[in-house]
């Protein structure tokens, strides 16, 4: 309980609430919208860029690498404390799909030119804390942390959508799919830490504050 305690100033406690989001049809892999052996790099660079809102662009793309680099040091300190445990498979295999996401969206701060969070020395060590803290509680810990944090990001995914709906859904049509393919793979993760056990003991995500950095 002193874990939880010492994380919890830093970070928003809030409950993650069950939402039931239709999974895409019809995938084709882990991303459908993909050609088969096609590099998730959406076009050139030049081409990326051309006529786009590049602020609006600059700040998701920011955000996103910033959750999905954060989300990959939760697991990875979930990892160190319970890898050995009957709950490890399981983390590992929600680890495995955030490792996928952040090499997505590596690629998509090259395409577009995005400079990454200032932040991250930080996420990388309270990611660890985090994930590492909140397993010390167990496996309910560890759930529990799991799905506030899914839930934010999920939330975060939404909100991105929704923007560029109103900018221009046929331009940023990739980029959204993009989105929309980790935001279930979220919401997966999500699911997966209420139906193990998670408890009311949680813990909120951080990505809000790259977009400002």
């Amino acid at each position: 309980m002193a874990a939880a305690g010492a994380l919890a100033p830093a970070l928003r406690c809030s409950l993650g609430r069950h939402r039931a989001l239709s999974r895409a049809a019809g995938r084709r892999g882990r991303w459908p919208f993909l050609a088969e052996g096609a590099s998730l790099r959406p076009c050139s660079t030049r081409a990326a860029l051309d006529g786009i809102n590049k602020a609006v662009v600059d700040r998701i793309i920011r955000v996103d690498h910033a959750g999905e680099y954060g989300a990959n040091r939760i697991y990875a300190g979930q990892m160190a404390v319970l890898g050995r445990s009957a709950a490890g498979p399981l983390i590992q295999q929600m680890w495995n799909q955030e490792k996928d996401h952040l090499r997505k969206f590596n690629e998509l701060m090259i395409a577009y030119r995005v400079r990454p969070t200032v932040l991250l020395p930080f996420w990388n060590v309270a990611g660890f804390i985090l994930g590492a803290g909140s397993s010390l509680l167990g496996k309910k810990g560890a759930m529990a942390c799991t799905v506030a944090v899914e839930e934010s990001i999920s939330d975060h995914y939404n909100n991105q959508i929704r923007t560029l709906m109103e900018e221009d859904p046929e331009k940023y049509k990739e980029l959204m799919q993009i989105i929309k393919q980790c935001r279930d793979d979220e919401l997966e993760h999500h699911d997966i830490g209420l139906e193990h056990d998670a408890e009311r003991f949680v813990f909120s995500c951080f990505c809000s504050l790259c977009a400002q950095k």
